[in-house]
């Protein structure tokens, strides 16, 4: 597989992960506004401390959705910070 190709599913992959994270997350401002990229940085290094590696293609959707789940987990019991 081709290093423009691999940019492209990871980036394909981080968007995925993104928009499932922005459906769990309860908005306080306008849903329709674009993310600004410190935002977009958060999410993700959420999603990396929960377990998420987005270049494991092996175990993809799987890894994505486990750690959706787990993070639904901590925003239920209020906990939203990266650790």
């Amino acid at each position: 597989m081709t290093s423009i190709s691999r940019i492209v599913l990871g980036a394909l992959a981080l968007c995925c992960a993104a928009s499932a994270l922005a459906q769990t997350q309860a908005q306080t401002t306008d849903p329709n506004a674009p993310k600004t990229r410190a935002q977009v940085k958060q999410e993700f290094l959420l999603w990396r401390s929960v377990g998420y590696d987005p270049n494991d293609w092996l175990n993809y959707p799987d890894n994505a959705i486990r750690a959706s789940r787990i993070i639904a987990q901590r925003q239920a019991r209020g906990e939203t910070a990266v650790q």
